[in-house]
């Protein structure tokens, strides 16, 4: 990162820097022990790949409805009341799990997990675009929060290693902790910080629940933006959740060392690399990024495919080549969205990503049972034609966006509106 982008950085408003830091810590002591939760299940209740699947996955798919709800909720009613009640539905969840000793016990703790990310997640979101109105800065600001997302990613399981609490039920008492100390932190935002956007964006009226989803409906680019997007976290998820599964039942040598080197090689390879491939690729689209991100995602699938399972490097090669993947779509998925979205729907738009779960969640079922039934390497090339789909649909989603831009050229035909200035773009501001 160059001085000017620290400089744009060290600008953004306290509240932003909450988020920040908040997502940070929670996502750091997160990974200390979640992705081994899978071997939990198996260990502890002896459950198929089908089963846990099943148990990961309905659990989120429960959550997904009510994040794209609370989105739009956050538009009418402001972004307070949500952000504080999904940090401390999170606490209480992850306390759950600490102690949970049943089956049901873990499934109930699980959706609460899912649903206190899904109720503030959207309205965090939106408040980049409430609080920070330079559109290069905001982008900054998102890829930045990705950033350090993965830099407590690398940093989880290797500490939990260290202090000798990784894999163990009883480390999620610490993600807990991490998410009580992020809704005190929002609790003295709101009440010292009094931030002037804390309320719901005044830029445009209030809309009803029913009126925002007539024109979600109504916008065929973003529906097929976001349905390539659940596609593409569907591929995705696979790493987090099958390909764990599939190691543990085919006896993979160091099942639990594996598993930890994945998510270090993973987070380490987003943290070294995101803001060089930011730099190397700050002039193409918005779209084009994501094109490119999806074809080293294809890759990265059909390596998985045919890695024998005794070969453990081969095994972190293939997980850096889709960590350059993720580096690449994912921030660029969130910054394309906050482009899309208007002002006063902008927790509406970001709530419509919970959509997103549906992807993420149903991984660990269909590929539990494809593993079950027939063989890790029969996933991995099924997801590699996914790739190919969800490049298609970007290719369509680029092309109705081109198409609209000639239908209507409104700045040509009207000319500048009253009282607003052109904004000239600088290249990071390339998008669909």
């Amino acid at each position: 990162m160059d001085r000017q982008w620290w400089q744009s950085l060290y600008g953004l408003p306290p509240l932003i820097w909450v988020v920040l830091i908040g997502s940070f810590f929670g996502r750091g002591t997160y990974f200390m022990v979640w992705p081994f939760l899978a071997v939990m299940l198996h260990e502890k209740f002896s459950l198929t790949p089908g089963t846990i699947g099943a148990v990961l996955s309905i659990s989120a798919m429960c959550a997904a409805v009510l994040g794209f709800y609370t989105g739009a909720l956050s538009d009418r009613f402001g972004r307070k009341f949500l952000l504080l009640a999904g940090t401390l539905i999170n606490v209480f969840a992850f306390c759950c799990l600490a102690v949970a000793d049943s089956l049901s016990e873990f499934a109930v703790a699980i959706t609460l997990s899912a649903i206190g990310r899904s109720v503030w997640e959207p309205p965090a979101m939106a408040m980049f675009g409430d609080l920070i109105p330079d559109k290069s800065v905001r982008e900054l600001a998102l890829q930045f929060r990705y950033f350090l997302i993965n830099v407590g990613s690398a940093l989880g399981p290797m500490i939990g290693v260290w202090v000798g609490i990784s894999a163990q039920q009883t480390t999620f008492g610490v993600t807990a902790v991490s998410y009580l100390g992020l809704f005190i932190a929002f609790l003295w935002a709101f009440v010292v910080l009094r931030p002037a956007s804390e309320n719901r964006n005044n830029e445009g009226p209030a809309t009803s629940f029913a009126s925002t989803l007539r024109v979600l409906s109504q916008d065929t680019i973003f529906l097929v933006t976001i349905s390539a997007n659940i596609l593409a976290l569907f591929i995705y998820a696979h790493m987090d959740s099958s390909l764990i599964q599939y190691l543990t039942v085919s006896d993979a040598p160091r099942v639990v060392s594996l598993i930890s080197s994945m998510i270090l090689i993973n987070a380490s390879t987003i943290v070294f690399l995101q803001f060089p491939l930011l730099r190397f690729m700050r002039h193409l689209a918005v779209n084009q990024r994501i094109l490119i991100g999806l074809v080293v995602l294809a890759f990265g699938q059909l390596w998985f495919a045919f890695n024998p399972v005794q070969w453990f490097y081969g095994w972190l090669g293939a997980t850096f080549l889709i960590s350059i993947a993720e580096a690449i779509l994912f921030p660029n998925m969130s910054v394309q969205i906050d482009r899309m979205a208007p002002a006063n729907l902008r927790g509406s738009y970001f709530g419509a990503t919970s959509l997103y779960a549906f992807g993420w969640s149903s991984a660990p079922l269909v590929g539990g049972f494809t593993i079950q039934f027939l063989g890790g390497q029969v996933l991995f090339l099924g997801t590699f034609l996914l790739c190919l789909l969800v490049m298609l649909l970007y290719v369509y989603a680029g092309r109705l966006a081109v198409s609209s831009v000639i239908e209507s050229p409104i700045e040509e035909k009207v000319g500048k509106s009253p009282g607003v200035e052109s904004e000239k773009p600088t290249p990071v501001q390339s998008a669909v």
